[in-house]
């Protein structure tokens, strides 16, 4: 019993010292609080994140502002490398989303992205977690697939 106990302190401290994963959990939209340029912003997002070994599993679900539903599953490593993404429009493969994506991990709390389509880079997001981990904010700079640039500021809550 007693080490049950202490691997779970062990385990609790890992989260909240160094190394915390303070990016898994279940994140919702705020379009409220997000900007969108050019627009028009999405009705709703979820994004499910789980951390695995060396990166991060996403399963995102959403509803854009044309009422068509979006969703994506992949997983990166935090190496720079290429990792495939299928993003799904009303359950079709979405033309005009971006193929790949990389990643690299800056601190506990902020992460970078670049995902392209093609071959050709899309955009670049830098993904921060507020200290206090209620908050999710992604600063997304680059072109759509139609050469519009892009700069997005998206938050989201942990739920």
């Amino acid at each position: 019993m007693f080490s049950i106990v202490v691997a779970g302190v062990v385990a609790l401290l890992s989260n909240v010292v160094g190394g915390a994963d303070m990016f898994s959990g279940t994140w919702k939209l705020n379009a409220t609080k997000s900007k969108y340029s050019p627009g028009p912003a999405p009705v709703s997002g979820t994004t499910i994140l789980s951390s695995v070994d060396g990166g991060l599993k996403f399963v995102v679900d959403g509803v854009t502002a044309a009422a068509k539903r979006t969703h994506s599953e992949y997983t990166f490593e935090f190496d720079g490398n290429d990792y495939p993404q299928k993003p799904m429009l009303d359950g079709m493969p979405d033309p005009d989303g971006a193929d790949m994506i990389s990643a690299r991990r800056v601190d506990d709390y902020t992460y970078e992205t670049t995902a392209s389509l093609k071959g050709n880079v899309l955009a670049v997001t830098k993904v921060v977690v507020s200290r206090d981990g209620k908050t999710r904010t992604n600063t997304v700079t680059g072109k759509n697939a139609q050469g519009q640039t892009v700069r997005n500021t998206v938050v989201y809550e942990k739920q």
